[in-house]
């Protein structure tokens, strides 16, 4: 009986769970592999990845995959964790001083972005040369899945390269690329509430639902944010009661906690009709910023998921698409991209930030130039193919289109543009991580290093001869590549590198 369908059989051969674990895993070594060598060239790793995904589609090696709900639900999950590591790296001190500048950009810059782009496309989609036919609303909810800058990217360029900013222009693309994000979802909903049949929008509706997001969104942040630190320190309290616990279990126990509350922040929000992105950003923002016991090892624990999440949602969003079919839409979706860059992004740049003199010319330039698209942009565009909405296809295939073009020109000129403006400085660093070595939160005392001169090994060059803060111990030296274990004859050099370990000021 089998034997008469023997394509059929061969297909069941193939579609075994453990051929997908291997394919899977070919495709995160692959990734990994020429996200690596991407590197010299300053290509954005997340875009190789996205490349990576495109390779082996069904226009590559032949891997199939269709399913717009599957990766709308595995988008909303890796988002949720992105934005939350994106507020968990953020401090209040670096935020405070832009935070009016960023809000603006993340609310009032996407709506300009939105509405200048949506005009382009309806303009373009006059012209008798043109194969998009798109009416005013469709045009719009197109831009609206493209008005967001996309935090994974942002994070990605501006945390993996040692260059600092000046004039605190990185807090500020940070703070912007991570809540802009609830913005653009909200337009998108509206625009395709107002395009599906029966669907009734009006302004007093869409000022209700504005409210309803940013309110209910930043409130359920602050209010999980505080019980999620409340559990978490009962939770080492009864660690502490019941004869203490092996601090890698307890910090792998509290980031698990961590992330439960994460994704149940964002589906409680989300019942309130509140923003759950907006909600598990400002919840990773307050976590961040509110002690946690072990935060250290958390935040290790959450940047590798943030990884993990962002590379599988890259590889599938690649493996999604049909680059056959972007070739259609080439041609337009060219000009649309070139319209965003050159003047959607800069002009809603420039007039959000009006009000605020004191930024100059080249800082709001640059800011402009920082509008990258990636993964939250074709997340987006797989809403209104979900639902149904006509033309949802060609809406897909430009967004990809465009998020393509952004991380290919942006994407590797983002520090060289900084440079060229004159706006980076020499990152800080206390050179502690170079070491590798890490202390618990609630020990009393902290790392820091030094680097020997001439001048300091005038007296001699041991450590005995060497004149350090009373309460502080050597406990390395790094001499090139090389690590030492001081003792009191060893000879030092110009040049090595002291890891110091130094008791809190209350405690000596």
């Amino acid at each position: 009986m089998l034997s008469a369908y023997p394509y059929l059989c061969t297909i069941m051969d193939i579609i075994t769970s453990e051929n997908i674990l291997a394919v899977g895993s070919v495709l995160l070594i692959a990734g990994v592999m020429a996200g690596k060598m991407s590197y010299r060239v300053g290509l954005p790793l997340l875009l190789v990845f996205l490349l990576v995904g495109m390779g082996f589609g069904s226009d590559g090696l032949g891997i199939h995959f269709n399913d717009m709900g599957t990766a709308q639900f595995v988008g909303m999950v890796a988002l949720c964790v992105i934005l939350f590591s994106g507020g968990l790296s953020t401090r209040y001190r670096a935020i405070r001083p832009v935070i009016m500048p960023g809000l603006v950009l993340s609310t009032v810059g996407v709506c300009l972005t939105a509405l200048f782009t949506g005009l382009f496309i309806w303009w373009l989609s006059g012209m008798a040369w043109t194969n998009i036919h798109f009416a005013l609303l469709p045009s719009l909810l197109l831009a609206a899945t493209m008005s967001s800058t996309d935090s994974a990217s942002v994070f990605g360029i501006l945390g993996g390269r040692r260059v600092g900013l000046k004039y605190n222009l990185r807090p500020m693309l940070e703070l912007e690329s991570g809540s802009n994000d609830p913005m653009a979802y909200m337009l998108t909903i509206v625009l395709i509430t107002a395009l599906t049949p029966g669907g009734e929008v009006s302004a007093g509706g869409i000022l209700l639902q504005l409210l309803l997001q940013f309110g209910v969104g930043a409130a359920m942040g602050f209010v999980m944010g505080y019980g999620t630190r409340w559990l978490a320190r009962a939770y080492m309290k009864m660690c502490r009661r019941q004869g203490g616990e092996d601090v890698s279990q307890s910090t792998a126990m509290l980031t698990i906690l961590i992330l439960g509350s994460v994704f149940l922040t964002f589906s409680l929000t989300t019942d309130l009709q509140g923003n759950g992105y907006l909600a598990v950003y400002v919840l990773g923002i307050y976590l961040g910023n509110a002690g946690l016991p072990n935060r250290r090892g958390i935040v290790k624990f959450v940047d590798g998921f943030t990884w993990l999440s962002q590379i599988v949602v890259f590889l599938m969003l690649g493996l999604l698409v049909n680059p056959a079919e972007m070739i259609d839409v080439a041609p337009v979706s060219l000009l649309i991209g070139l319209f965003m860059i050159i003047a959607g992004r800069p002009l809603s740049v420039m007039l959000s930030l009006l009000p605020f003199r004191r930024m100059d010319g080249r800082s709001k330039l640059f800011v402009s130039w920082v509008g990258l698209r990636g993964a939250v942009p074709i997340i987006f565009a797989t809403y209104p193919v979900v639902a149904g909405v006509e033309g949802a296809g060609q809406i897909f295939n430009i967004v990809f289109f465009v998020t393509l073009l952004s991380l290919l020109v942006q994407g590797p000129t983002v520090i060289y543009s900084a440079r060229k403006l004159g706006l980076t400085e020499e990152e800080e660093s206390d050179g502690v991580d170079d070491f590798g070595v890490d202390l618990a939160d609630n020990l009393p005392t902290s790392l820091h290093t030094v680097t020997l001169t001439a001048g300091m090994l005038a007296g001699g060059n041991t450590l005995k001869d060497i004149r350090l803060p009373e309460g502080t111990l050597v406990m390395m030296v790094r001499r090139g590549d090389s690590y030492i274990v001081p003792d009191g004859q060893r000879k030092l050099h110009p040049g090595d590198r002291l890891l110091l370990i130094r008791e809190s000021v209350g405690n000596q």
